[in-house]
């Protein structure tokens, strides 16, 4: 979770696909270049250990665009995908 965000703070698209699952990645991703990250707070979460297949993180990110703060709050499904975390999709 905390390595996608960073992706988002610093525009890695690339990244951001590869740790999304095949089932649920767009083809493309376009990130707004006038979007900027600056704040992560993580609330909780759900499995997502060494043994586990499958883990939930709740976060509130916030960011500023157009001069408006706003923020993200999501609770995002990962899934253990050949060794590694990938995202599965968020609510």
């Amino acid at each position: 979770m905390r390595s996608r965000y960073s992706a988002f703070v610093v525009g890695d698209e690339r990244y951001l696909l590869e740790s999304w699952h095949p089932s649920t990645r767009p083809s493309t991703l376009e990130l707004d270049p006038a979007q900027r990250w600056f704040g992560l707070e993580i609330r909780r979460t759900t499995l997502g250990g060494l043994l586990d297949s499958t883990g939930t993180v709740e976060f509130v990110a916030k960011f500023r665009l157009d001069g408006q703060v706003s923020e993200q709050h999501e609770t995002s499904r990962f899934v253990r995908l050949d060794s590694r975390w990938v995202y599965l999709d968020g609510a």
